[in-house]
């Protein structure tokens, strides 16, 4: 073939090529291209040191938080521990704690009584030591009689359900405001919550945020009065919150 029978050729080949492609470059620049323009999803909160309390980096999806929590509550070291070595030890110390709410008036042998992540149990079973039969714990894995599957973020309660409710495992919730909702929506009104927590120190490795300040919880409690606030020494936390349902 002669080079001048060539060209038209081509040309005629690169025609064809760029008239069937040029459906598939519109498509693109309509509407792939603006996507990639737009923000990455993110599951975590972006709060900030700044704003008193800071979540932890690295969930691209609630499961995986989920399932983090899990390694640390499933980890069968861990639970051999939990229940022999460390077993009367924590019920001894949650034993005080709620020795004194008593004292205090802040608890009562009646009280409905709820305690949030609480593992296999020992505060619970504290409670019941101390005379409130009336006591529940849940933890996303259960260990019965004392303890049923839930999920704090999203109690498996009904609105006003209980009159006292512990945790120290704030530091755990991925969303603290969700955390903080649900113990105020299952708190029938003049309810109690205590909260222990870490404040301006590191909690454990499977902790999702970090405290820096008391002013991110007490606005949290926006349905709630603070009763009281003392440094304890509980498991590594170091300050204990009080709050009351407001009945109004």
């Amino acid at each position: 073939m002669k080079p001048s029978q060539t060209k038209p050729l081509l040309l005629k080949s690169l025609s064809l090529f760029l008239f069937l492609s040029l459906p598939f470059l519109l498509f693109y620049l309509c509407f792939l291209a603006p996507l990639n323009l737009l923000p990455k999803a993110n599951t975590t909160p972006t709060t900030t040191e700044s704003d008193g309390i800071r979540i932890r980096p690295g969930y691209s999806t609630y499961e995986s938080y989920i399932q983090r929590q899990l390694n640390k509550t499933l980890n069968p070291k861990l639970r051999q521990i939990w229940t022999t070595r460390d077993w009367d030890r924590k019920i001894r110390v949650f034993y005080k704690f709620f020795m004194e709410l008593k004292e205090t008036g802040l608890l009562q042998n009646s009280s409905r009584s709820l305690c949030i992540g609480a593992r296999v149990g020992q505060e619970v079973e504290a409670l019941k030591r101390v005379g409130v039969s009336d006591s529940i714990g849940i933890d996303l894995v259960p260990y019965p009689p004392l303890v049923i599957k839930g999920d704090f973020h999203h109690q498996p309660f009904d609105d006003e359900t209980f009159d006292f409710e512990f945790s120290n495992v704030f530091d755990h919730a991925l969303y603290p405001e969700k955390f903080v909702r649900e113990i105020q929506r299952t708190l029938r009104p003049g309810g109690v919550c205590v909260l222990h927590v870490a404040v301006s120190r590191r909690a454990d490795k499977y902790s999702a945020n970090d405290l820096y300040s008391l002013k991110p919880l007490v606005k949290m409690l926006g349905k709630s009065e603070l009763v009281r606030v003392r440094k304890v020494d509980g498991f590594g936390l170091d300050t204990e919150v009080v709050f009351r349902k407001k009945t109004n």
